[in-house]
């Protein structure tokens, strides 16, 4: 008889994929994001922001949720403390993109400090996305070196063409940013807490909006992460008991339809079959 070998491991990790595939997706994510840059540049110089401190803001914070929160809440009238700390929590997600990302691509110490300033969404989703070490590289660099030169002259752009267009709130180009992270963002809820915590994150800050000061809502709307999870620990602490409570009565107690000691093995009928089964072989 032939001997059975085992068929061989094919895992992600050991999947190549072509340096032209990644550097499509990699262009594909970092155009069609870097270009919502130009929606910045009006929305910021629509809320009194000058040229430079728009574009300050897209070459030193480089990310766009926490830029349209800032800019956003200024043009509503919030306190700037307020606003920049609702600004500031939203980038915090970054730090925790880079714990993961620093495993993935392991790259020299002396290239991390400016790496660091590439980590957010799109950066973070292409890497992910690639099944070597080679093309996390490679797709996180060609996305963050697209992005970054893109939003900033974009931002460029919609700052100096702000006068022209006027009215921002007419053209809608204040949404354009929070769709697109929105579009980015909602292919990755997968599991139902995911869609529980961004549901009650957007009740929340709607909610909330109209009785609280600008930037507020969105620190805490950041709440709903806490919430979601207690609930799924109670649940899931609430049916683990139900469970082990089910097993102690299963064990001592036969089924409820039906009567003791007619069909259970130790139950009389069932020695009695135990009893004529031993008098059978003796029998033989």
């Amino acid at each position: 008889m032939a001997q059975q070998t085992a068929p061989p491991d094919t895992s992600a990790e050991d999947t190549p994929k072509p340096d032209s595939a990644v550097v499509r997706d990699a262009l594909g994510v970092g155009v069609a994001v870097g270009l919502s840059g130009f929606a910045f540049g009006v929305t910021s110089a629509g809320s009194g922001l000058s040229l430079l401190q728009s574009c300050a803001l897209s070459l030193l914070v480089f990310t766009g949720a926490s830029q349209f929160a800032l800019v956003g809440a200024l043009a509503a009238g919030g306190n700037p403390f307020t606003a920049a700390a609702g600004a500031f929590f939203l980038g915090v997600r970054n730090a925790f993109y880079g714990l993961r990302l620093s495993q993935l691509l392991a790259l020299p110490r002396a290239v991390r400090p400016l790496a660091a300033q590439w980590v957010i969404d799109e950066t973070t989703a292409v890497t992910l996305a690639q099944p070597t070490r080679r093309a996390r590289r490679l797709g996180f660099t060609v996305t963050g070196l697209t992005l970054y030169l893109l939003w900033n002259l974009t931002t460029l752009l919609g700052a100096l063409g702000a006068k022209a267009i006027g009215d921002t709130d007419a053209w809608g180009l204040d949404a354009a940013g929070p769709a697109v992270f929105l579009a980015l963002l909602a292919p990755m809820l997968r599991t139902p807490t995911e869609r529980a915590v961004a549901g009650l994150a957007v009740l929340l800050g709607l909610g909330l909006l109209p009785v609280l000061p600008a930037g507020v809502p969105v620190l805490v709307a950041a709440l709903a992460a806490p919430l979601a999870l207690v609930v799924e620990g109670r649940r899931g602490g609430r049916s683990g008991a139900e469970g082990a409570e089910g097993d102690v009565v299963t064990e001592g107690v036969g089924r409820p339809d039906e009567p003791a000691g007619t069909d259970g093995p130790d139950g009389p009928d069932g020695l009695k079959g135990s009893a004529g089964a031993a008098g059978s072989e003796e029998g033989r």
